[in-house]
This record gives structure tokens, C-alpha cells and sequence, in this order.
């Protein structure tokens, strides 16, 4: 991962957290940022659309939890 993928991934974490208006937590910024590689690595190219993403996957922190990495939940 160079640095402009990593300030795409850390740009749409933040957009999570503001749209959800929830403070960071630990799990949370590690389930979001394995997420957003992975949308990364499936082509989305714009923090745009890897926030857009992560909002209609993880729709606040209870979600998170219920869709933890281990997690065999399928969106």
C-alpha cells in the first residue's frame, strides 16, 4: 500500500465516523480499515466511493460488532 492508499483509506474511515456521528473505537477503525482495503483492492479508487462503501456495509458501530472479521455474515 503506497501513501496516497493509505490517506484514500484514512479519508473514508473519517467520513464513516462523521456520518454515523460515533467516536473512534479500536475495533471499529481496524474492522472499517480491512474493509476499505479490501474495496480498494475490488477497484474503488476515490474516498467517495470507499465511504459510500463502508457506510451501506457497516451502518453504525452495531453493525461492527455483528460483523466482526470472524464473522460468516454475508451483506
Amino acid at each position: 500500500m503506497n501513501e496516497l492508499d493509505f490517506r484514500l483509506l484514512s479519508l473514508a474511515v473519517q467520513h464513516w465516523y462523521r456520518h454515523y456521528n460515533v467516536a473512534p473505537t479500536d475495533h471499529a477503525t481496524d474492522t472499517l480499515c480491512a474493509a476499505a482495503m479490501n474495496f480498494l483492492r475490488e477497484g474503488c479508487r476515490t474516498v467517495e466511493e470507499i465511504a459510500q462503501k463502508l457506510v451501506e456495509t457497516y451502518a453504525g458501530l452495531p453493525a461492527i460488532k455483528v460483523n466482526a472479521p470472524s464473522s460468516c455474515s454475508i451483506h
